[in-house]
């Protein structure tokens, strides 16, 4: 295996969502191992005032991978969010996430990440995450930005975030 992919849903979807499990295929197919923790769990019980829940499941999830090896993070909205956080605590080679917000409702803490290999993508047409706030963000950071004709769910792109994607992993 060259590494690990660790793959965080969004809030209103699961482990083997459509995107996650896009993603998850790209990574297996070139020889990462790819983890898909299930926070339903905590959406259902908490929504986006799980965020603290989420993060300590992300952890440990982190904290059981095999110490040396490549590990990338992906996201999917909330679970972009949570990625980027985690990025700050644990040791991560790469993140990849996918309509980033930058803040969560009923949540302390603003967005922020490691200073890791990091590839953004974002639908123009977001209804929940104004894409050009994100757009800056990333400006500010130098960040890989890929904006894509699409809503939130970003799920008329799923072929193109695969690419995409791919081609994020082959340079790692």
């Amino acid at each position: 295996m060259r590494g690990t992919v660790v793959l965080s849903h969004g809030l209103e979807s699961g482990p083997e969502a459509t995107k996650v499990s896009a993603l998850a295929l790209v990574a297996e197919r070139l020889g990462f191992a790819a983890i898909r923790p299930d926070y339903r769990d905590l959406d259902q019980a908490h929504g986006l005032c799980g965020a603290t829940l989420r993060l300590a499941r992300l952890r440990s999830v982190l904290d059981g991978l095999p110490a040396g090896r490549p590990c990338v993070l992906v996201g999917s909205s909330f679970g972009a969010f949570i990625s980027g956080l985690a990025s700050l605590e644990c040791s991560v080679s790469g993140l990849f996430l996918i309509a980033l917000p930058l803040k969560l409702p009923s949540y302390d803490r603003d967005f922020d990440l490691a200073d890791v290999p990091t590839a953004v993508v974002h639908g123009w047409n977001d209804e929940l995450i104004p894409a050009m706030a994100v757009a800056q963000f990333c400006h500010a950071r130098q960040l890989d930005l890929q904006l894509l004709p699409d809503d939130h769910r970003l799920n008329q792109q799923v072929d193109m975030l695969a690419a995409r994607f791919a081609h994020f992993l082959e340079q790692r």
